[in-house]
């Protein structure tokens, strides 16, 4: 079943969703950074952080008068949405062991790529030459602002991080088809499917499961908390608003927030090539929205004229 073209209003908003989680996704982590310089771990941190959302979730959801209940026809979604975002932490997170963060960057930001490539297969959406270029200058530009230095790979840590490319794609199909359920359902489930992958991470990577740490560093960890639910909870609604792909590439920004969060929170400098790929890839996002706003009615006519 393919899923009916977005109006130009819910494209809008959907694509401020997914910039505005971007951002605060590629500023939390220089607060997880900060945290990790005080001795706490972000397996612990993701740890009771999932804790804190699915008991928040619950709170919400009381205060409401809702509860986690999914449509019959959304259940195989939310599902998938739920695992393959478990998936994503679980395999991106522990790639950094082995293998470099800015290789680990490159290898699952391919994710938008893959998005493109499977959507024929996926939801039908044709590939077209527009599409393919800006999803390309966004990979491109992705690549100059991380700058790894490929050599010496450990093969378990790039299957690790392709698995997490792979797990993203899958999630952000999986956001499209889930419209009609909650934000805060989808935020529930999202996080039992994760507690006990992150358990396991946190006892992993700490030897234990105690907050007892967090008083080294309260308030990197309370801000890499705290940034890290706002942006999920504008990640979900974003994906049920615009097309998979177009979605994946406003997440581009994030390793370019990132970079330049760290330069500001951190001291880290950033080279000129740097700031070459930072632009490039602001330039595919803004080309992404022009295609996809002249596309839309295209795809409307289209629709009607098939029903």
């Amino acid at each position: 079943m393919t899923g009916s073209p977005a109006p130009a209003a819910p494209f809008a908003s959907g694509m401020l969703l997914a910039l505005s989680s971007a951002f605060f996704y590629g500023v939390q982590i220089s607060f997880a950074r900060m945290a990790a310089n005080d001795g706490v771990t972000g397996p612990l941190i993701v740890g009771w952080r999932t804790v804190l959302m699915i008991l928040l979730a619950l709170g919400v959801m009381a205060v409401l008068r809702t509860g986690p209940a999914v449509p019959a026809d959304e259940r195989r979604a939310v599902a998938g949405l739920s695992l393959a975002s478990a998936f994503v932490a679980l395999c991106y997170v522990s790639s950094v062991a082995y293998i470099p963060v800015t290789v680990a960057a490159v290898i699952f930001y391919t994710f938008p790529v893959l998005i493109v490539l499977s959507g024929p297969w996926v939801d039908g959406r044709p590939l077209t030459g527009p599409l393919i270029g800006v999803v390309l200058l966004a990979f491109v530009g992705v690549v100059l602002v991380v700058g790894p230095a490929l050599s010496d790979l450990d093969p378990l840590g790039v299957a690790l991080a392709a698995g997490a490319s792979l797990s993203a794609t899958w999630q952000f199909h999986a956001g499209a088809r889930a419209r009609k359920t909650g934000t805060t359902a989808k935020l529930f489930w999202v996080q039992v499917a994760m507690l006990p992958l992150a358990v396991v991470a946190a006892f992993a990577s700490s030897g234990t499961v105690s907050p007892s740490s967090f008083a080294f560093s309260p308030l990197a960890v309370a801000l890499t908390i705290g940034l890290y639910v706002v942006a999920l909870a504008l990640q979900l609604p974003a994906m049920a608003r615009v097309a998979p792909a177009a979605a994946g590439l406003a997440f581009c920004a994030e390793p370019v927030i990132s970079a330049v969060s760290s330069t500001v929170l951190l001291g880290e400098r950033l080279s000129g090539i740097q700031y070459v790929g930072g632009l490039l890839v602001v330039a595919a996002i803004i080309a992404n929205v022009v295609v996809e706003t002249r596309a839309a009615p295209l795809r409307a006519v289209a629709a009607e004229g098939g029903e």
